[in-house]
């Protein structure tokens, strides 16, 4: 029984296993189908490259929906991938508990709108570092950097671009390799 006003994780938790995908921003609760195989790829890609770096640069910890990444009690969202450094490491516990130094979203039909305007807010909100929306209609990768501001565009990767960022020192994967089918 959902007892509050406003979503929080412990309503979250009430809901069946049912294989959507539920996040909470504000304390709006917002339902999405499970992702589509070429999503699930390009995951897949980005999972395999930024594990392969850190494997022989252990920088930090990857993880990967589902996840709750709770940011506070009426904003849990699930990104596609997040990155941790270890200086925040403690923020791993039974689910993550603050903001991920890093968060990318692939896009999809059902999830486009809110990527790119309320989970944006949320993750600059919230102190994310960099936020990537992962595009594979346009088969192109928008980085967003935390400024004083918050969180701007700082590059639009598109293929034949290397994608980078400071966050690993190193890193460096082909645009193209990201939508390898």
């Amino acid at each position: 029984m959902i007892t509050s006003l406003k979503y929080t994780h412990a309503d979250l938790l009430q809901f069946p296993d049912d294989g959507k995908r539920r996040e909470i921003i504000d304390g709006e609760l917002y339902v999405a189908p499970s992702p589509v195989n070429y999503h699930q790829k390009i995951l897949l890609n980005l999972t395999m490259a930024f594990g392969k770096f850190l494997e022989t640069h252990p920088l930090g910890e990857l993880r990967f929906a589902p996840l709750d990444v709770i940011l506070s009690e009426h904003d849990v969202l699930e990104p596609d991938l997040l990155l941790v450094l270890n200086e925040h490491r403690d923020i791993l516990q039974d689910w993550v508990r603050g903001a991920p130094d890093m968060v990318m979203e692939i896009l999809s039909p059902s999830t486009e709108a809110r990527d790119r305007s309320i989970k944006l807010k949320a993750y600059a909100r919230y102190g994310v570092g960099e936020y990537w929306i992962v595009d594979p209609n346009a088969q192109v990768i928008e980085i967003y950097r935390r400024t004083t501001e918050g969180l701007h565009l700082a590059v639009t990767c598109v293929k034949g671009m290397m994608v980078e960022t400071p966050l690993l020192p190193g890193f460096s994967l082909a645009a193209a390799l990201v939508f390898k089918p």
